[in-house]
């Protein structure tokens, strides 16, 4: 009965309008918060170096019942203007915007927009890998009923302590800004905030909104003037003056220095200048998988890759290095070699950053800018300094041999199924400079960065921040699409595909032609590795059918990717030799639309370490197992050369 009562009351929200302050008039115009967040999203544009562009090329999206009648209904409304692009998956949605926005630079991102409950939470894990990898990418999302009196919805999330909260919630912790809007009113305030993070160099990551449903459907008198275009400037702060100067004093004083540059590099634009100062100073420089391609491949003095998946070039020098000069790098475990690669007693460390916290590490003197400009300001108050001829002569030796080395990974053919690296290579040999690689987890992230001849510094294009499982050919997507002149490869190892092929269908759809290179070793090869070097023997790694003594213990499973990838559109090659391999590449290149080729690889085949290439895989302390007490004796031995990073530079105190 009270239920009813409340019912006949006829609730009326709050005159919206009544909010307004008093004050001059201005000029105005009535729409929903959907449609006015789209309105002011569509006249974002940025500017650097005297080149404008629009922000937002479009959105991404699904609909549902958190956000058809608000945000959904203004897309279509502005679609003329405000491209509008369907996924299949929320997670791979935002995987396409961040693919989009590193060929961009950064200069462009996407938003991506979900109903409530599991399309928004669906977003998690790509807001947790733009965030990680420092790329803008927009997400907003569902909400509940601001006005509560429909609780709980379908898909709410309730809690018994605030019902405030929401599953929204759980985006806190894994972007750069997040709001809920409860008022059509706010997005006033809170759409310049979104901007700001997104175009900030050391703030960019993901950005969240949440909205809830009914708020996306309010109307609001908004001034016109906040729909005006508005430019953002993308800043390149420079360092400050007198730790240019320290830095300066401490790279004339090395004699081994070496340059580790990130997707700084990349992202400011600098590698011209991060050439000019290697060449200048006689410094080799070592690259992270985002900075790989910042120096072509072909300089005399590139190392390729730094750390666990380096060369063996990158990680000598690195070990004897007095003077380790970072750019734009976060200094991963991966990079340091889970703080091995740096063994020189007395190493110290010079770091080019815009984020602080970076700039910092291993007590770095940290010239907290950004690299395109203080990269040139250094090396004017280095001087006329330049490393000696011996130590170039040793890069040029470690080049060398590492050229042929790599030769021999194309080339050697250990057994019946072409190698990975084979794979690689028959890429690498064929492709145009231009094109571009994608991938992210497994084994297929070292194995390029030690292997893929970068010439052009957008061919490298792997996420390995977050080396999050099903980003692959979502990636590609968004790679290719902010390119369309580029030839695009897809690689995926089977595991990354079957955890998430929707986006295939994407491309079909959306006439996106990417080229997926789908590698079967059935089962989970990269961690089986690391299974096998902590004793647990690819314990739970390998794609087998439970036998009868209920584990995993029966036959191998062949799954029929093939047929997966036509299913979903795409013209399918099944090979199983290199010539084979080979063949189908070609073809694929000659096609207009989304390829895949399906070839079998040897799970026990795969391409080494060189020098110190050690990652810190915790290993059990004590186990019944002779192969994990091995793995811990091995793993205590290794360990004795991990170390804190980093010497203070000695100074005297007036």
């Amino acid at each position: 009965m009270f239920g009813r009562e409340v019912n006949q009351l006829n609730i009326k929200r709050p005159t919206l309008e009544a909010a307004n302050l008093e004050g001059p008039k201005v000029n105005t115009v009535r729409l929903t918060a959907g449609q006015a967040l789209i309105r002011y999203l569509m006249n974002q544009y940025v500017t650097r170096d005297g080149v404008t562009e629009r922000f937002f090329p479009g959105i991404w999206g699904i609909f549902g019942h958190g956000n058809i009648g608000g945000v959904a209904q203004a897309i279509q409304q502005y679609e003329d203007d405000f491209p509008y692009y369907m996924c299949r998956n929320e997670q791979g949605m935002v995987h396409a915007a961040i693919g989009y926005s590193k060929m961009k630079n950064r200069m462009q991102a996407f938003a991506c927009l979900t109903s409530i409950g599991p399309g928004a939470t669906n977003m998690v894990t790509g807001a947790a890998t733009a965030t990680v990898d420092r790329i803008p990418v927009l997400l907003i999302s569902g909400d509940s009923f601001a006005e509560r009196v429909q609780g709980p919805v379908l898909q709410q999330v309730e809690s018994e302590k605030s019902l405030e909260t929401t599953a929204n919630d759980t985006f806190r912790p894994v972007v750069r800004y997040w709001d809920r809007v409860v008022r059509p009113e706010q997005l006033i305030t809170a759409l310049p905030e979104v901007m700001r993070t997104l175009t900030s160099p050391a703030d960019t990551g993901a950005a969240f909104l949440a909205m809830h449903q009914d708020v996306g459907t309010f109307a609001y008198d908004y001034p016109e003037q906040f729909f005006e275009p508005r430019v953002w400037r993308i800043e390149r702060n420079r360092a400050d003056s007198d730790a240019i100067r320290t830095a300066a004093d401490l790279i004339r004083q090395a004699k081994r220095p070496l340059i580790v540059c990130g997707g700084g590099v990349r992202y400011s634009g600098a590698e011209a200048e991060l050439t000019a100062f290697a060449e200048t100073h006689g410094i080799p420089v070592a690259e992270t998988h985002a900075g790989k391609g910042s120096i072509n491949d072909d300089h005399s003095l590139s190392l390729g890759g730094a750390g666990v998946a380096g060369s063996r070039g990158a990680n000598v020098c690195a070990e004897k290095a007095d003077l380790v000069i970072g750019i734009g790098s976060r200094f991963t475990d991966f990079a340091t070699a889970s703080k091995t690669a740096f063994q020189n007693p007395d190493v110290k460390f010079v770091h080019i950053n815009v984020f602080e916290m970076d700039a910092y590490k291993h007590g770095a003197i940290a010239l907290t800018g950004d690299a395109k400009v203080t990269i040139p300001e250094l090396s004017a108050e280095v001087g006329s300094y330049r490393t000696s001829d011996g130590y170039r002569d040793e890069i040029s030796e470690h080049r060398s041999w590492w050229r042929k080395e790599v030769d021999r990974l194309f080339d050697t053919n250990i057994g019946t199924l072409p190698t990975q690296a084979q794979l690689i290579g028959a890429v690498v040999r064929t492709a145009d400079p231009r094109d571009v690689v994608v991938t992210s987890a497994g084994s297929l992230p070292g194995d390029l960065l030690k292997l893929w001849r970068s010439t052009d510094s957008l061919s490298y294009q792997v996420e390995y921040g977050y080396s999050v499982m099903g980003y692959e050919i979502a990636g590609g997507i968004g790679a290719k699409m902010a390119d369309p002149s580029r030839e695009v490869y897809v690689m995926s190892g089977d595991a990354s595909f079957l955890m998430m092929n929707s986006e295939l269908a994407t491309a079909v759809a959306e006439g996106v032609k990417i080229i997926l290179i789908l590698i079967d070793n059935h089962g989970y090869s990269s961690v089986g590795n690391v299974s096998e070097q902590v004793g647990c023997e690819g314990y739970g790694c390998h794609y087998v059918k439970r036998g009868g003594d209920g584990k995993y213990s029966g036959q191998t499973m062949h799954h029929d990717l093939a047929k997966i990838c036509e299913g979903l559109g795409a013209r399918t090659f099944s090979v199983g030799t290199l010539n084979e391999f080979a063949s189908a590449l070609d073809a694929a290149r000659r096609e207009s639309t989304s390829c895949a080729i399906v070839v079998e690889t040897d799970w026990d085949v795969r391409v080494g370490g060189y020098a110190t290439c050690w990652w810190d895989m915790a290993t059990a302390e004590v186990s019944e197992s002779p192969a994990v007490q091995e793995a811990r004796v091995t793993y205590e031995r290794e360990k004795k050369a991990q170390r804190w990073l980093g010497v203070e530079p000695t100074i005297t105190l007036p």
